[in-house]
């Protein structure tokens, strides 16, 4: 999340939440105070002073209130994944969360000795209309979401640009090398992206007349409705990527990966945006044996891959005539673009050799599917060109048969280019992925065949280091994990719905796939 979402957002949420707890309180005695003017008989206080005294009460109780409410309402994930919530977990989750307070407030009072006792009906009508107001909150911010969806669905987009594309997540690694392409190509690109890497990666781009930016986080439902106006098709790279930046917190990584994912497609097929491109991988393949091509069962050992397998079942789901989303499952990226990548396997490795004089494997008998990151970008341009029968609705492994490599091949290649590094092979990995690719479907229907080899991607880096271009491959900058953990992306809320039943396996029914 955007520290500016973070400060505005919740910050916003957060007031409404203490001004709701503040006004319930006070509203519960002032209804106690008219109580007891009307019903209670008082002849040694007058109503002024029985107001005062209740005044004084509502003063020691209030900032109480506030603060185990909305310390109660942050553990709950009230400011967090309760935008993922269905609208009957978010209620009984406010429901819990008031009650906290309620209970926590009158027994502090009661413990602690020489204190006033205050009257406990207070505090039940505090913790009714409290519970009621929160919940309507929260019920007027659901409904409101899903006449945002509703809106677009029921407005034509008439002046949709067949030459304009929505890039969203596309200033990292592989966006990088992709825009340029698709400039050169002719496509008016608005770029829908968070910037937490800046915009040095597409500082060859910035001035370009056809590239609009748009700083913004895609899980916002406004800023992807605003940005989907006029496009005519999706290109869809953002997320986070890599098994160990996934396994940062769980509860981001589904929030960005997937039920971003699903309100992205919803706003698109309602926006009548055709075509949809998506950045899958082929981590989805796991631990399997043989040559795995697109119906080949998928394995996953990794949040990552499970992520990405539950959005393209959200994608499948959600494809209709007017909506033809199309999957990319990228093999493991290596090569320089203008937000290079230091914690894949091909680049670290070539990093290690010149730096650390010490290319280090650990299981080194697995095998993985390799692709330059230049060739995804030129895959992704394929796949939006291409005729739409062609691609409607279609999984393609993207990479080249001859780019299967074992890591020992890949750091017995390594050596060759720096023979002065020493290759040191340590045996078994924790790591338990070993899967080789076949990628025919996307030559005979894309046509598409890699450019790069591996030996002439492992020479790029080298001479990038050799260079100077690269002067510690070790920084923040080049590693998404260490990024997320330098930077302290906040992580929001704990509990999880829908998200959860698709990574579990279950699958996403249509309401999944249709409700907000």
């Amino acid at each position: 999340m955007s520290k500016n979402h973070f400060s505005y957002a919740v910050a916003l949420r957060i007031a409404i939440d203490a001004f709701i707890l503040g006004t319930c309180l006070g509203l519960a005695f002032l209804s106690r105070y008219v109580f007891a003017i009307a019903y209670e008989a008082t002849p040694d206080v007058s109503a002024v002073e029985l107001f005062g005294t209740y005044l004084g009460y509502f003063a020691l109780s209030l900032p109480l209130i506030w603060a185990l409410g909305l310390a109660s309402f942050t553990y709950f994930g009230l400011y967090g994944r309760a935008r993922s919530m269905t609208l009957r977990a978010k209620l009984l989750t406010v429901t819990k969360a008031v009650a906290v307070p309620y209970l926590l407030v009158p027994l502090a009072l009661y413990l602690v000795p020489d204190t006033i006792r205050l009257p406990r009906s207070v505090f039940v009508l505090g913790w009714l209309t409290t519970s009621l107001a929160a919940a309507l909150a929260r019920a007027w911010s659901t409904l409101w979401r899903r006449v945002v969806i509703d809106e677009a669905s029921q407005t034509p987009n008439a002046k949709r640009d067949e030459k304009r594309v929505l890039l969203i997540g596309g200033a990292g690694y592989i966006g990088s090398a992709l825009i340029p392409k698709l400039l050169e190509a002719g496509y008016r690109v608005r770029l829908l992206d968070l910037f937490l890497y800046g915009k040095k990666p597409l500082e060859g781009c910035l001035e370009h007349p056809n590239l609009e930016l748009l700083t913004g986080d895609f899980r916002q439902i406004e800023r992807v409705v605003s940005a989907m106006k006029g496009v005519s098709s999706v290109i869809h790279l953002g997320g986070l990527v890599g098994d160990p930046a996934c396994a940062v917190d769980e509860q981001l990584t589904i929030e960005i990966n997937l039920v971003a994912t699903r309100v992205i497609a919803e706003v698109a097929r309602g926006e009548g945006v055709r075509r949809f491109v998506f950045a899958s991988t082929c981590s989805v393949y796991g631990a399997s044996d043989g040559i795995l091509d697109e119906n080949s069962k998928l394995n996953p050992v990794s949040l990552y891959a499970r992520s990405k397998i539950a959005s393209e079942h959200v994608l499948q789901n959600a494809r209709s005539d007017g909506f033809s989303p199309v999957i990319l499952r990228f093999g493991t990226i290596f090569g320089l673009s203008g937000r290079t990548r230091f914690d894949l396997v091909v680049n670290l490795l070539s990093a290690k050799a010149v730096f650390d004089g010490k290319i280090t494997l650990y299981g080194g008998d697995q095998w993985r599917p390799f692709l330059h990151v230049d060739d995804a970008a030129q895959a992704v341009l394929a796949a939006l060109e291409a005729p739409i029968d062609r691609v409607d609705g279609e999984v393609f492994n993207i990479g080249g048969d001859e780019l299967n490599y074992t890591l020992r091949q890949v750091g017995e290649l390594i050596h060759q280019i720096v023979p002065s590094a020493d290759l040191l092979d340590f045996g078994a990995n924790a790591d338990r992925r070993n899967y080789r690719v076949d990628f025919s479907k996307v030559r005979k229907r894309l046509g598409f065949k890699p450019r790069w080899t591996l030996a002439e991607g492992v020479s790029q880096v080298i001479e990038s280091i050799r260079s100077g271009q690269v002067q510690d491959y070790t920084q923040a900058e080049y590693s998404n994990v260490k990024f997320l953990s330098d930077e302290k992306i906040r992580v929001l809320g704990k509990d999880g719905g829908w998200e959860k039943r698709v990574l579990e396996g279950s699958g996403p029914s249509e309401e999944a796939i249709t409700r907000p």
